[in-house]
């Protein structure tokens, strides 16, 4: 049954203008004359701030009243994106509100434009976890998100003279008006020194001691369910220095040591994800991963503590959620806190903590599981290295007598990597300390459990399950496309907000000609607004009319933005040599941030915007096709981009993409996806039918298969003459003719290697980019299909996949009021 937004009460407008000028002049000491457009912003959250306190804390009265499980998810991410029109919309006070601000004289999309991303994320990993806070919140499942409050989320992308270029991201410097600061529950949290064995009274006990401590100052966010009354909460974690000031050293005059301490425990928190091509950078990663782990422990345990007398009921009452492995020291650090601590015995205290713990995977990449050198581990945590070694050494002869004399088994599974220099293998640990390991996608759980994770599954096949990935559809259709929603729900009610299954009443209603035009005259709304956007920003005109298609994300060479940027040189080549070439108008846009580090997916960003110089500034070819990179690619932008695409590119290497979430928010706004067999474009093919789905490329087992018998790249462009054409232009300096050599990088890795096969697929995304342009050129037809895409989402909502998560993961049960 669907729950709608709460009923306003007629007084309601009267009571938020009230407490809105309250604000503005009691909390920032300004009137009508001398507020700017952030002071009213920062009112109007204040005041729906205000609106959110009392369910907060009733609902954390209600999770002790109710003698409830709670579920805390660790992320090292958490990309939020902007707050206050999604707590007006889950209030059910959008309508009051933007009401409200009219009687000022304000609109209330001006405010809401004033509200900086908050970026503490890199990409999906961020996003999936904002979306999973929002389905419990609106799911009534007692639910804790806990990260770092990074003074410095995820850069801030500029585009100069085509190359990269990252800015601080100061999403703090103006205040953040959602969150609260909790200074009564700060945790010490303790790095290097000495681990000290002694008997005590007869029993072993182990010490850790001396070593830097640092605090860790929680900051609580309110995070609104949709139509209820339940709040949970974000607590992200601030590093503090456990002293502040060394007047010692001040009253000798040495000023900058008197800080030291200071600057270098706050460098903890300072910035998402710092380089790690140096080992400080590594130490860096380290401590941020252990110092959110340790400060969120202590507050579980201790929050456990104030309900129960004792740990022993411990798995029975809280779940832990490991998202990706960068949480994964929380295995060895509850354990600490169990034996260490709480004087438990060793075996009960890891039945505990595998009974406690769950752990997500989000890669197939095994260069991206994450690992860490002993050295550095013994430097920084010492007790955790002894726990380590011990959990591997009773691990291993687990092994040996499931599969005894199989000493090369024994070697793959150990939790230490001996070659090479001795590393520990972060998601192994997550695996054997982890009563669930899950993957995000149909495909990816059975590719971990076939090939990455083949051992452990053997071992424990039991652990192993699926929870394919969805997303939220109050931010991502119900916020950021009020047309298309306002649409959706005259035809079929307002069930689907909550119950997304609920869509695919929509299916009849794609043969209705009217609906049809309707959501094409939706789609032309959006696509008016992005191409204003877009000719503000990178002074491009847009032809409104042309084939918006679309691949915004994280730059990785997996995700094959190449690939696209091949085929628009294809296109490009083949107007200049014909002009009268029938060309479908294109619009190609791309957007997505490299990491500083990664030299190759920057000198690809470098590519776009070299190709969309020339096409956009060549006569003959930019009315039919134009190339557009959207610099500082985040949430409230993608916001503007899911509704108005008409094109969708999923086209990352077979068995490459875990899940992706993109391919859903794109779907879900009607837009249509070219993509390979990879990740949730699999099962979001199933459920649209395969002639709603524009597939090419090479299956992940044809992948494998390639590149076990000897890929030899150089042949496909040896046989090809169009993509010749196009790698030899990229080669002659022709997009950066002052610099001929600077893509040349690009095109010899491509055709000595090309590890992710662009070669091998581009014939095939080539042939289906012309299904695309035919299918365009019919608009019905078009429409219809996208219709139908719509209706197909239900399966992607993230509530779905919460239910899963509770139901069959965390034994976890909704507290409704």
């Amino acid at each position: 049954m669907n729950r709608p937004a709460r009923a306003t009460a007629p007084n309601e407008a009267a009571a938020l203008l009230h407490s809105y000028t309250n604000h503005l002049l009691y909390s920032l000491a300004k009137d009508q004359y001398s507020a700017t457009q952030r002071d009213r912003f920062m009112s109007l959250a204040m005041t729906v701030r205000d609106r959110l306190i009392e369910r907060w804390i009733s609902t954390q009265q209600r999770y002790y009243k109710k003698d409830a499980k709670r579920v805390y998810y660790l992320s090292a991410e958490f990309l939020m994106g902007r707050a206050l029109g999604n707590n007006l919309i889950n209030l059910g006070l959008y309508d009051v509100a933007r009401d409200s601000m009219r009687m000022l004289n304000l609109e209330l999309s001006d405010l809401l434009e004033q509200e900086i991303d908050a970026g503490l994320g890199n990409g999906g990993l961020g996003r999936l976890a904002a979306c999973f806070l929002d389905s419990l919140a609106t799911l009534d499942i007692p639910g804790y998100g806990y990260g770092i409050r990074y003074e410095f989320g995820m850069f801030d992308q500029e585009i100069k003279e085509g190359w990269q270029v990252e800015k601080p991201d100061e999403w703090l410097r103006f205040g953040n008006p959602w969150e609260m600061p909790r200074p009564e529950y700060g945790v010490p949290v303790r790095f290097g020194g000495q681990v000290e064995e002694r008997s005590e009274n007869g029993h072993f006990k182990v010490h850790w001691t001396n070593g830097e401590q640092v605090v860790g100052m929680p900051y609580d966010t309110p995070i609104a369910g949709y139509g209820c009354n339940t709040v949970n909460t974000l607590r992200l974690w601030r590093a503090r220095a456990s002293t502040d000031f060394d007047l010692r050293y001040f009253n000798q005059g040495d000023y900058e040591k008197a800080v030291l301490d200071k600057n270098r425990s706050e460098t903890i928190s300072k910035v998402l994800y710092p380089s790690d091509l140096k080992m400080f950078g590594k130490e860096l990663r380290l401590k941020q991963q252990y110092f959110f782990v340790a400060c969120s422990l202590h507050d579980i345990v201790r929050r456990h503590l104030v309900a129960y007398p004792s740990l022993e009921n411990f798995a029975d009452k809280v779940a832990i959620q490991l998202n990706d492995t960068h949480p994964a020291v929380a295995i060895p650090e509850l354990m600490r806190i169990f034996v260490d601590e709480h004087a438990m015995p060793w075996d009960r205290a890891w039945e505990v903590t595998v009974a406690t713990f769950g752990y997500t995977n989000h890669t197939l990449l095994s260069e991206a599981l994450e690992t860490w050198p002993v050295e550095l581990f013994q430097r920084l945590l010492p007790r955790h290295l002894t726990i380590i070694y011990e959990i591997n050494r009773r691990f291993l002869r687990q092994v040996m007598n499931r599969f005894p004399y199989d000493e090369p088994r024994i070697g793959r599974m150990s939790l230490i990597d001996e070659a090479g220099g001795k590393r520990i293998r972060m998601a192994y640990l997550a695996v054997v300390g982890s009563h669930s390991v899950n993957g995000v996608a149909a495909l990816h759980t059975e590719l971990l459990k076939a090939d990455l994770l083949r051992d452990f599954n053997e071992m424990w096949p039991e652990r192993f399950n699926n929870k394919t990935n969805g997303v939220t559809p109050r931010r991502w259709l119900l916020a950021a496309n009020p047309l298309l929603a306002d649409a959706i729900t005259a035809r079929i009610g307002e069930g689907w907000i909550t119950h997304l299954d609920e869509l695919q009443k929509l299916a009849p209603h794609a043969d209705d000609p009217v609906f049809r035009d309707e959501v094409r005259g939706i789609k032309q709304r959006n696509k008016e607004q992005l191409a204003r956007y877009i000719e503000v920003e990178n002074a491009i005109p847009i032809d409104r009319n042309s084939l918006f298609d679309v691949q915004v994300k994280r730059l990785h060479e997996y995700k094959r933005q190449l690939l696209n940027v091949l085929h628009v040189i294809a296109l490009y080549l083949r107007v200049k040599k014909d002009p009268g070439t029938p060309v479908v108008p294109r619009t190609f846009i791309f957007g997505g941030k490299a990491a500083p580090a990664y030299t190759t997916a920057k000198l690809i960003i470098k590519l776009i915007n070299a190709a969309a110089d020339v096409v956009n500034a060549d006569p003959q070819v930019n009315e039919k096709l134009k190339v557009v990179f959207l610099a500082n690619y985040r949430v409230s932008l993608a916001e503007r981009i899911f509704p108005a695409s008409d094109l969708s590119e999923q086209i990352s290497t077979a068995g490459k993409e875990a899940s992706g979430t993109g391919n859903m928010k794109f779907a879900l706004n009607g837009a249509l996806t070219i993509g390979t067999l990879d990740g949730a474009n699999i099962e979001i093919r199933e459920e649209v039918a395969p002639e709603n789905f524009f597939l090419f490329g090479l299956t992940a087992q044809q992948v494998a298969d390639l590149q076990r018998h000897g890929y030899r790249p150089r042949d496909f462009y040896e046989q090809n003459a169009e993509l010749k054409g196009v790698l030899d232009l990229i080669w002659s300096g022709f997009f950066e003719p002052e610099h001929p050599e600077t893509f040349r990088p690009l095109v010899q890795s491509l055709l000595d290697q090309d590890p992710y096969m662009l070669l091998a697929d581009f014939q095939s995304y080539v042939e289906c980019q012309a299904r695309v342009s035919e299918a365009f050129l019919d608009q019905d037809r078009w429409t219809r299909m996208a219709i139908l895409n719509i209706a197909k989402m239900g399966k992607f909502s993230s509530d779905r996949t919460i239910r899963e998560y509770a139901g069959e993961i965390w034994h976890a049960a909704p507290v409704p009021l």
